[in-house]
């Protein structure tokens, strides 16, 4: 059995387009699915809509969340509620074709492979957020500790061994294209151009995709805090350095009177101290998420005709 699961937040405008190229995508190559739509708390008509194909198509199942838990949580709980042999991730904006899931779901069953990623060797849509988004994985390819991560996303493809392992863990601040990467297994990928969006307008906003680019990076890399180990050891000699002139220049009478380079060096310093009290602030931040222990969404409704696992 296959199951493919789509986050839903606010898409009311493309829900029939998005459900007419899925399942045709899905039946070139099997007929033995479902598809997982979790609504994250929409607040417009997405609900109604996708409960509307539910009606035409009862292999269309939705998983309504109490309210919006966001892009990761919607997955984790569409993952852990899917009940096929092999699962997709696929986002619901139609920028991920489905037509890939094809060409994925062959190297899975015909290659051996345990996991196959989506990998975008381009993108349309806005320069500014296409920019924003190559810087990141550039960056994040050069200091992050799995170095097979560039231009992965969301859309993938896994064996329920897979699947089962990624959802074994289980932090509350996630990044799940870091944590399939992490997993292991029998790994391949397929290249794909990713598009605009269909319609409408994007969910994720900047600051969101800031936020997520921050828990990728906290979560796989210990760049942030090499940073500030780095910044203070050069501070310390720079600043070593420094007093070490203003004797000799006091001894020699050489010194220039005034509080100009006082004040930077404080500015500079009290700088440096914030800098790393933020970064160290993230990191207590999410170690205080993980002792919460909350869980990561919460189930208004499941609409599913057989709902036992």
């Amino acid at each position: 059995m296959f199951s493919l699961v789509i986050p839903i937040f606010n898409e009311e405008k493309l829900i029939d387009e998005l459900v007419i190229h899925t399942i045709t995508a899905i039946e070139s190559f099997t007929r033995d699915y479902e598809v997982i739509f979790v609504d994250d708390g929409s607040k417009d008509q997405s609900l109604s809509r996708i409960l509307q194909q539910r009606e035409k198509n009862k292999r269309i199942k939705v998983l309504s969340l109490s309210k919006n838990f966001g892009h990761q949580a919607a997955y984790t709980a569409g993952l852990e509620h899917a009940k096929g042999d092999i699962l997709a991730m696929m986002d619901g904006d139609l920028q991920d074709p489905p037509e890939l899931l094809a060409e994925m779901y062959r190297k899975i069953t015909e290659d051996d492979f345990d996991i196959i990623s989506a990998k975008k060797t381009r993108r349309k849509g806005k320069p500014a957020r296409n920019f924003y988004a190559g810087i990141f994985h550039r960056f994040f390819r050069n200091i992050g500790e799995m170095k097979n991560m560039a231009n992965y996303g969301n859309y993938s493809m896994m064996k329920r061994i897979a699947a089962d392992a990624l959802l074994s863990m289980k932090e509350k601040v996630r990044y799940l294209p870091g944590l399939r990467s992490f997993i292991g297994f029998r790994h391949g990928e397929v290249e794909f151009v990713r598009d605009d969006r269909f319609s409408g307008k994007s969910k994720m906003s900047l600051n969101r995709l800031f936020i997520l680019a921050s828990d990728a990076i906290f979560s796989f890399s210990r760049f942030p805090i090499r940073l500030c180990l780095i910044l203070g050891t050069i501070g310390t000699f720079v600043f070593l350095g420094a007093g070490i002139y203003v004797i000799i220049a006091k001894v020699t009478g050489i010194a220039v009177p005034g509080w100009s380079s006082t004040l930077l060096s404080i500015y500079f310093l009290g700088s440096i101290q914030l800098v790393f009290l933020g970064i160290i602030g993230e990191y207590i931040y999410r170690n205080y998420k993980e002792s919460q222990n909350r869980p990561v969404y919460f189930v208004r409704k499941f609409y599913d005709d057989n709902p036992e696992k």
